[in-house]
């Protein structure tokens, strides 16, 4: 892949309060999408608080570009629901990896980033050090849906041979 500078592993954790598409409860899956790429988590069935904790791996050429996150509750006769969508910002987190880190404690934070207007994180999102690895937490509240967030770890993979 031309101008590739690393993998971001992308590990959905779990989905908190998700509506109910369904009688009672929903089937959702997460996609994450980076340009033209799309990448899926399982059916979760019957379950609007599902645990995934599944990793998707993007591989990153323009860390510019926002991932878009969207749930879906699966059907099975029909088309799917969305369930909500939100997207997130991979360029502080690659900021934070050009840096050189090595030797400072473990769990000292990188760079703290704030919810605001200009994205969906649903509380403080930390970029931290953490076993030798930059690591970041984040809550996304989703948009353009009554109730419903996604607890996301990112986790950056070098390729050998591919300096940022």
């Amino acid at each position: 892949m031309e101008n590739l500078m690393g993998l971001l592993k992308v590990r959905v954790v779990r989905g908190i309060n998700l509506a109910c598409r369904d009688t009672t409860s929903s089937d959702p899956y997460v996609v994450l999408r980076l340009g033209k790429q799309k990448f899926k988590t399982s059916v979760k069935w019957k379950n609007v608080n599902p645990v995934w904790q599944e990793d998707l791996t993007l591989p990153i050429t323009n860390p510019s570009l926002p991932v878009k996150l969207e749930v879906y509750d699966k059907d099975r006769f029909s088309r799917d629901d969305i369930m909500g969508y939100a997207e997130f910002d991979v360029a502080p987190f690659v900021e934070a990896v050009k840096m050189d880190l090595a030797g400072l404690p473990n769990g000292i934070v990188v760079r703290t980033l704030h919810p605001c207007r200009q994205n969906c994180l649903a509380d403080e999102s930390n970029i931290t050090w953490k076993d030798g690895h930059i690591v970041q937490e984040m809550i996304l509240r989703l948009k353009n849906v009554e109730t419903g967030e996604v607890e996301l770890q990112l986790h950056w993979v070098n390729i050998p041979g591919i300096e940022l």
